[in-house]
């Protein structure tokens, strides 16, 4: 099958799996063994906003002692660490890299405002990695929250070559907005359209830009799975890879809408197999699959499904057109 182009970032994580990507509470140990037991793609124990201050040196070894004691076995593993303006950003990211760089796959970096965060951390990276002699570099996942990180979107993406994805925060953001709203993410059904259309398009725009993954942000309605499976419908459309779960209740809904449907995936390994038959044979460009044209740039948007279903594991059965409709009837 014939692959397409990747960006420059694009190996670093193509084997990453991130349709749904559980935040664990790093002082809330009883939880930890929980969301390593969960089916979330992608773990992340939380230094940040759900660690009081009075809990966050206690909860550096908290998390170390989950990284080095649970397995979360297929799963992308990462720590959230405070952000770059506080006073505990740079000893989050020195105690946890240093206490379980072997068993840590990427840093989350919320409220990253411009490229000079990104700097700031990639350098301290380099200078631990450095220290202790380590082969394998630790990723960076970039969390949008603001206006002005809004703003800085571009720059903050391709400020290091460690960037792995963007992710929206929906709350520090609406914050930011000084938007009327209380509740983290939710469907506002009043607006005239999306609310969060825009500044979702701005995120995976600047991703894929960069060879970057798209993460949405919670959404915090635990019991509203209608409400969860609508928000993550919305954001999948637009061609994010995953969202963020608060819950492992959540996990479920996010790992299925994230994957493609079977009769999608059927349907875009058929177009591979018949663009690439057709011009391997010197046919034109352009040809029919049923009662639809297709040639390269469906060969392109096929791959895309193809590639995402196979980091899966999904396996094409045969794809036939449907009937088309009998329009003399």
């Amino acid at each position: 099958m014939k692959t397409a182009s990747h960006s420059p970032n694009s190996e670093i994580f193509s084997g990453r799996v991130r349709r749904s990507c559980l935040a664990v509470p790093g002082s809330q140990v009883r939880f930890h063994a929980k969301a390593d037991q969960s089916s979330a793609d992608h773990v992340f124990l939380d230094l940040e906003d759900s660690v009081a201050p009075d809990a966050k040196v206690a909860a550096r070894a908290q998390v170390i002692d989950a990284l080095r004691t649970l397995e979360f076995a297929g799963k992308v593993r990462a720590v959230r660490v405070n952000a770059c303006d506080t006073a505990w950003c740079y000893e989050d990211i020195i105690a946890v890299v240093e206490g379980a760089a072997d068993r840590l796959d990427c840093l989350v970096i919320p409220k990253v405002e411009d490229s000079d965060h990104v700097h700031f951390v990639d350098n301290l990276l380099n200078q631990i990695e450095g220290k202790l002699g380590l082969s394998r570099r630790i990723g960076l996942e970039l969390q949008i929250e603001s206006a002005r990180g809004m703003e800085n979107i571009s720059a903050i993406a391709r400020a290091s070559s460690r960037a792995e994805a963007l992710i929206f925060g929906p709350a520090d953001f609406s914050a930011s907005l000084h938007a009327p709203e209380l509740t983290v993410g939710p469907l506002k059904p009043q607006y005239p359209g999306d609310y969060w259309h825009y500044f979702l398009a701005r995120i995976v725009v600047a991703a894929r830009a960069n060879g970057l993954q798209a993460i949405d942000g919670p959404y915090a309605q635990i019991r509203d799975t209608n409400g969860l499976r609508t928000s993550a419908e919305r954001t999948a459309m637009l061609g994010f890879d995953g969202k963020w779960a608060i819950t492992p209740a959540q996990v479920e809904v996010l790992n299925e809408v994230f994957s493609p449907r079977q009769e999608d995936f059927d349907k875009a390994t058929a177009i591979l197999e018949t663009y690439q038959g057709a011009t391997g044979a010197g046919q034109n460009g352009a040809m029919l699959l049923g009662d639809e044209m297709i040639d390269e740039a469906s060969r392109k948007m096929a791959w895309m499904m193809v590639e995402r279903g196979l980091r899966l594991g999904m396996k094409a059965r045969p794809w036939h057109p449907k009937s088309p409709p009998n329009l003399s009837a």
